[in-house]
């Protein structure tokens, strides 16, 4: 008889999300995301850092300051990450990210076609931010859907 205590898809795709956030070096956030297609073949991943070839040592990991002296005008999404490290076209794909998208994320997962977005935290909710996320996904027919429980993966990183 066949095991039956497996991991489902969603478990399975987002511990992926959530192995991929382990690669971050951003002190505060870690996002994970995983793109798949409807045949479960994972398309892309995707974590919170910044561009290639932009030295993580020379730019800022702070939340405080002006923009220029802050991480947010340096760090690429986990989201976009993803969809930018495809190497084919994600129409019709599903994404497993372990924090909601901000707006600009869901206007790069609009554009790419992907059609449904799964979650676990959605602790911006209440920012104006999320607000538009939410918006223009529905707009565009994008699905969202959260997972009713927490991932858990423990990773022990020597040195």
């Amino acid at each position: 008889m066949k095991r039956q205590n497996v991991l489902s898809w969603d478990d399975y795709f987002m511990g992926l999300a959530h192995l991929s956030s382990f690669r971050s070096k951003d002190p505060g956030t870690q996002v994970g995301a995983v793109v798949v297609d409807a045949a479960h073949k994972v398309v892309s991943i995707g974590y919170n850092g910044f561009p290639i070839g932009c030295d993580d040592d020379e730019f800022p990991w702070e939340r405080e300051g002006s923009l220029y002296e802050s991480k947010y005008a340096y760090v690429v999404h986990a989201e976009l990450n993803a969809i930018l490290n495809s190497p084919r076209s994600l129409q019709d794909c599903l994404i497993y990210v372990s924090l909601f998208p901000c707006n600009e994320c869901a206007k790069a997962i609009i554009q790419s076609g992907i059609k449904t977005i799964v979650y676990e935290d959605d602790k911006y909710a209440d920012t104006e931010a999320v607000k538009a996320s939410k918006r223009m996904l529905a707009s565009a027919g994008v699905k969202i859907r959260q997972l009713p429980h927490r991932v858990r993966i423990k990773v022990d990183i020597e040195g």
